[in-house]
């Protein structure tokens, strides 16, 4: 389960003053799911309405309400083996979304996965959180206690061409659990509770 506070941790700083997120990188598929243009910034080089849009999208996933919209599940041990995706993820962490080969192969696999029928955009979001210490009676010490590395993804319907909505489908991996993270574990998020996309369980070879 969830701990929706861990999860408030995350979105409190997802401001465009205060957001530590270093680089967006993302794919654009037309209605065929064939990639139709791909990108991949500096998120500190954009605009500060650029940014406020796209924390918008960040921010939806981690804020969506836990354990209904926002569901925490474990790899399971076959989804762990090499070849996985989730060894693709561990990848696009390390290098921290600038390895156009790695993120163009997570491109294709969504595009091969997600049932869409509309154009479609696919953002992935790095961030680097410096977990404060907190004292024993819960307040913030200025120490870092320690970093939590993460990705956000997220699938978003095309409102104009090139102009992502709100994402229907998305995930944070590692996942942040008891103010840290969790290679082991991921959040899948569906905007849509009773119609979940069960096609990227499956791809994401998870248990809860």
């Amino acid at each position: 389960m969830i701990n929706r506070e861990d999860m408030l941790e995350l979105t409190r700083r997802m401001t465009v003053s205060r957001s530590s997120i270093k680089r967006i990188a993302g794919s654009y598929m037309d209605d065929e799911g064939y990639v139709d243009g791909t990108f991949n910034v500096n998120f500190l080089k954009l605009s500060a309405s650029e940014k406020q849009t796209n924390l918008n999208i960040a921010k939806s996933i981690p804020f969506a309400d836990t354990n209904v919209n926002l569901k925490e599940f474990k790899f399971s041990e076959s989804g762990e083996e090499k070849g996985s995706l989730w060894q693709l993820l561990l990848g696009m962490k390390a290098c921290e979304l600038k390895n156009d080969a790695l993120m163009d192969t997570f491109y294709e696999i969504i595009a091969e996965t997600y049932v869409s029928h509309k154009e479609y955009a696919v953002y992935v979001f790095h961030d680097i959180y410096d977990i404060p210490a907190k004292a024993s009676d819960k307040e913030r010490l200025w120490e870092s206690e320690e970093v939590f590395e993460y990705m956000i993804g997220a699938v978003c319907p095309l409102v104009e061409e090139y102009t992502p909505g709100l994402p229907e489908w998305g995930f944070i991996f590692p996942m942040f659990s008891d103010r840290c993270g969790d290679i082991h574990r991921v959040g899948i998020y569906n905007a849509d509770k009773d119609h979940p996309h069960m096609e990227m369980e499956r791809l994401f070879q998870i248990k809860q």
